[in-house]
């Protein structure tokens, strides 16, 4: 008799494969979705770890080297002074950049959420286009700044997929919608000039976009809660193997999470687990087969 497993049917997740998968989970100095990230990853049998940035920091030239993924989760790292992510990245550009390059060099992926989203960009790992193996981290060419209708904005939201994009984390979401809570006060993405976006755009480096009840992308609120241009959610790097985004798949781990968790269960639609977990599914399953 099969056992029925909803993480092999519905992610293609074999779970005794994912036990050789590793995350690092950096967590402290305000971040704090570390719990439901660790969760997100356990469920998919994979083997995460969390360890605070100062312990990372200090750590010696092969701190990164056991992990196959590194998270940057959610929170407010130094409560968000000057700007979301500023510190921390800086931080982590003069105390790890070296080995965090080392890192990328060697097909290591990594997935910021939110504040984590917010770094990576401010790190210069996003989008780093023209960015070489050896080159050490590149400028800083895109920004997360506030939202076009200022405030802290806490709502659900629906994205929507580029096929053509490289994102891996993202691989097979074309076509298809996925809702998702978002909160954030700093959320509209931007880029140093026109030359950037454009090469942006022209790689298909946003892999996730807002869309509005018809399935478009769209830069309207509430179905943007920031205004980014082309309803761009996420962004990643030419490789898809760094991918950023804002909205919080961490955070929609079980079918009850979603706010219409009951009108689903009497339409007979209620997924059996949590369906952000697609998100996190798509790195794990890059790190099996080799991506």
């Amino acid at each position: 008799m099969s056992i029925h497993d909803p993480i092999q049917e519905l992610f293609a997740i074999d779970r005794r494969q994912a036990r050789d998968v590793r995350v690092l989970v950096m967590t402290g100095y305000g971040l704090n979705c570390e719990a439901e990230t660790i969760a997100a990853f356990e469920r998919l049998g994979a083997v995460a770890e969390a360890r605070h940035v100062a312990d990372v920091l200090e750590g010696g030239d092969d701190v990164l080297s056991a992990y196959q993924i590194l998270a940057f989760i959610g929170g407010f790292s130094f409560g968000d002074h000057i700007a979301s992510g500023r510190v921390y990245a800086n931080r982590v550009r003069f105390r790890l950049g070296d080995r965090l390059g080392r890192y990328i060099d060697d097909g290591g992926l990594a997935l910021g959420i939110c504040n984590g989203f917010q770094t990576l960009v401010k790190l210069g790992v996003l989008p780093a286009l023209g960015r070489s193996v050896g080159d050490g981290l590149a400028p800083q060419s895109a920004s997360l700044v506030a939202n076009e209708r200022l405030g802290y904005r806490d709502a659900w939201v629906r994205l929507g997929f580029d096929d053509a994009s490289p994102c891996v984390f993202t691989r097979g979401l074309g076509g298809r919608t996925l809702d998702l809570p978002s909160r954030h006060g700093e959320g509209k993405l931007i880029f140093a000039d026109e030359e950037i976006r454009e090469a942006v755009l022209a790689a298909h480096l946003i892999p996730a976009r807002y869309v509005d009840e018809a399935g478009e992308p769209t830069e309207e609120w509430p179905a943007n809660p920031n205004g980014s241009a082309g309803g761009a959610a996420g962004l990643c790097d030419p490789s898809g193997r760094i991918f950023g985004l804002m909205p919080h798949p961490e955070a929609y781990l079980d079918p009850e999470n979603h706010p219409h968790w009951r009108a689903q269960e009497a339409a007979g639609e209620l997924p059996p687990v949590g369906l952000g977990l697609h998100i996190l599914a798509g790195g794990v399953r890059a790190v099996i087969d080799g991506l």
